[in-house]
């Protein structure tokens, strides 16, 4: 499983092999099963995750019993609930494999340790964080000013994996929209 991580960091980075030994040896594996879940609401997260083999979702389940989802994670992709990972507070949120799933698994000491003691580590990893962080803003731009065609219209340019692997009621409600909508809009798009 580390292979896959290990090229990850170094098509993104110049890392030693010693560091990358440092890195293996913080390296927790995780399988899940389908419907398994990596993190579930009112437990404290406490890991870094990467994502080797699956496609993950995290949700919320509201007081009506709706599930609204955050996001989804695949392949090279990082997940987890990064509020509750900070302030070491219960999380609001869910995350449950939609696929059987291979995840590496870095707790928040050892993943800070290796920022500090590997600065092209460090460097990588706040790439990522800007990029993500430039994603969420689209992401609640297009959520605000789009319309339902358009959102989907987005979601499969950007996203055309993940509309092939996720149901499209789990896609409807990551875009806020009913599965009915979702339907029309799916129906028009064919014509």
């Amino acid at each position: 499983m580390f292979e896959s991580f290990k090229q990850y960091i170094l098509e993104r980075s110049t890392i030693s092999e010693s560091d990358l030994l440092k890195i293996e040896a913080v390296c927790q594996y995780k399988k899940l099963r389908k419907k398994q879940y990596l993190l579930q609401e009112g437990d404290v997260w406490k890991y870094n995750a990467f994502i080797v083999k699956g496609c993950l979702r995290t949700f919320h389940v509201d007081d009506k019993g709706n599930e609204h989802i955050l996001n989804f994670a695949i392949e090279n992709w990082w997940t987890g609930d990064r509020e509750s990972l900070q302030s070491g507070l219960p999380s609001i949120y869910n995350i449950e494999a939609l696929e059987d799933a291979e995840i590496i698994l870095i707790t928040k000491d050892n993943f800070d340790q290796l920022c500090k003691e590997i600065p092209a580590f460090n460097d990588m990893i706040n790439a990522i964080l800007q990029k993500s962080f430039v994603a969420s803003q689209g992401r609640i731009q297009t959520f605000l000013s789009l319309g339902a065609e358009e959102k989907y219209q987005r979601f499969i340019e950007k996203y055309p994996q993940l509309a092939l692997r996720v149901p499209q009621g789990m896609i409807a409600s990551y875009l806020g929209i009913t599965p009915e909508t979702l339907s029309r809009v799916r129906k028009n798009r064919t014509k």
